[in-house]
């Protein structure tokens, strides 16, 4: 099969010739692979084959003129979040910081600026896609349509939930301006790109390790319909669609199902209600998966006979039937042995197949 078959045969709930294989990495451990394969640092594509991945990502880049001034010592994006380097022991990341709209009320908060639909550079993307079309193509990321995260990079997670549980229409004005924002980009990519894309990746944080960040109410009353709006969008271009969620999310899964979704994403085995087992039982036949490597596990702490074991057996329960896209969850971390994940990569293609 080749690597679009291979995916779109998983999510159908059926067995492709061996598992389909994704890869999302931070910055540090991804340099170290590229130098492991020879590659350029920029050679993306090139790693992806050589590790022997079937999904290539894309989206627009924005193009516009800046909206938000920059800041010393900052990184400021066309929406006016803010971040900051912080190094750590492994590397280093872009923390988010000072909020800018968390002292914000009203009218400021309501009509607060937003990048333009049209400032983004789809032509570009759409080339990208043609040039890799041996691959499963996927738009989108796990921050599209993700409104408690983007909008709390703004204005800061606590006071979001209290937006949130107060219902404070200023904000939810905000929230739907960002809605219908991400909404025209994603019908104007899947316009331009029609036919070439195979799988639209959204997103919303819904899980502590422990449970959910808000409750099952607040999300079939907030979120579940703005996340409709998305589901249905792609729909209507014949496009499956895969949600991310971060830690304990499997109490949302029914609403998943409900609204359309067709893969779940992360599926951090270590958090509450996540086993990989209990998972591919209760859902498995009516969501497809994509994730279940721990990335806070054996492949960042564990040796290379601690990665085999760990990845022979979540593929020993996630591959029957089919369903099953082997994955990180959530991009590898800085932190992980090279040969860890060579090794984790290396196990799924002899114990991925079918």
């Amino acid at each position: 099969m080749h690597s679009r078959e291979r995916v779109l045969t998983s999510i159908n709930s059926q067995e492709p010739d061996r598992v389909p294989v994704n890869y999302i990495a931070n910055p540090g451990i991804d340099r170290r692979l590229k130098d492991h394969f020879g590659l350029a640092a920029d050679d993306r594509v090139g790693l992806r084959r050589a590790l022997r991945v079937d999904f290539y990502h894309d989206f627009p880049s924005y193009i516009g003129p800046r909206i938000h001034p920059e800041l010393a010592g900052r990184h400021v994006d066309e929406w006016g979040v803010h971040t900051r380097w912080v190094e750590h022991g492994s590397g280093g990341y872009w923390d988010f910081c000072d909020f800018p709209l968390a002292d914000l009320e009203g009218e400021a908060l309501a009509r607060y600026r937003l990048p333009d639909p049209d400032d983004y550079d789809y032509d570009s993307m759409v080339g990208r896609l043609r040039k890799n079309d041996d691959f499963c193509r996927i738009t989108g990321s796990a921050g599209i349509a993700d409104i408690i995260n983007h909008t709390g990079r703004m204005r800061g997670m606590e006071q979001v939930l209290c937006d949130m549980a107060l219902e404070n229409e200023d904000y939810f004005t905000m929230v739907d301006r960002y809605v219908d924002q991400q909404l025209a980009v994603c019908e104007r990519l899947l316009t331009k790109a029609k036919g070439l894309i195979d799988l639209f990746w959204m997103g919303e944080d819904l899980g502590t390790q422990i449970g959910p960040i808000i409750s099952p109410a607040m999300y079939k009353q907030i979120l579940r319909p703005r996340h409709l709006k998305y589901v249905d969008l792609v729909k209507s271009f014949d496009v499956p669609v895969m949600m991310h969620s971060c830690g304990s999310s499997s109490w949302a899964f029914e609403d998943f199902i409900e609204i359309g979704i067709d893969v779940v994403d992360t599926l951090q085995p270590e958090a509450a209600h996540m086993d990989p087992a209990w998972l591919k039982k209760n859902f498995g036949g009516r969501l497809a998966f994509h994730g279940c490597i721990s990335t806070a596990g054996p492949v960042s702490f564990g040796t290379t006979d601690d990665v085999e074991k760990d990845c022979r057996e979540k593929l020993e329960i996630m591959m029957p039937g089919g369903g099953y896209m082997y994955a990180p969850t959530h991009a590898l971390q800085d932190n992980s042995p090279t040969e860890n994940v060579l090794k984790m990569y290396e196990v799924v293609q002899t114990c991925g197949v079918y």
